[in-house]
């Protein structure tokens, strides 16, 4: 079960993908799958390493303009529900280690919807300064690009 979004807390992108729930699934869990649309192009993505378990990392670096690869995650997977939910944070690092900057925790959400799937990701933030901050940063332009991206993936 997932929290309902809290207005002040959280960011929320929500769309309905014309494709199977077991494709999205495949798509965030299978490396060179998700390293296809994490990031927003015309940036690359490399997985470092992805543990599908709970306690396990989430590490990706990202490359723009085709320079060298730079971290840009580094955070551990709190619960999958196979074919249903993903929770990840960058609270904590694997194992369940404290992270030196914590800023969100990501709920990704799968249903099905008779067009196919209702995707949702909501990100949680532990204060009205980070939701801000994260706003400011281009959320929507940032989460919904690369949904935008998983789409386009998952419905070919």
């Amino acid at each position: 079960m997932s929290p309902s979004p809290h207005p002040e807390l959280d960011l929320t992108i929500s769309r309905v993908i014309k494709a199977p729930r077991a494709a999205l699934w495949k798509a965030w869990t299978e490396r060179a799958s998700f390293e296809q649309w994490w990031v927003p192009a015309p940036a690359r993505c490399k997985v470092v390493e992805m543990d599908l378990r709970p306690g396990g990392a989430l590490v990706t670096h990202l490359s723009e303009d085709g320079g060298d690869f730079v971290p840009h995650l580094s955070g551990c997977y709190l619960a999958l529900d196979e074919g249903e939910r993903i929770v990840f944070t960058n609270a904590l690092v694997a194992g369940w280690r404290p992270a030196a900057q914590p800023f969100m925790t990501a709920i990704i959400t799968l249903r099905e919807h008779p067009q196919g799937t209702l995707y949702t990701a909501q990100v949680m933030h532990k204060d009205g300064a980070d939701r801000a901050q994260h706003e400011k940063l281009g959320f929507h332009d940032g989460w919904g690009g690369v949904t935008a991206q998983l789409a386009r993936l998952v419905e070919r």
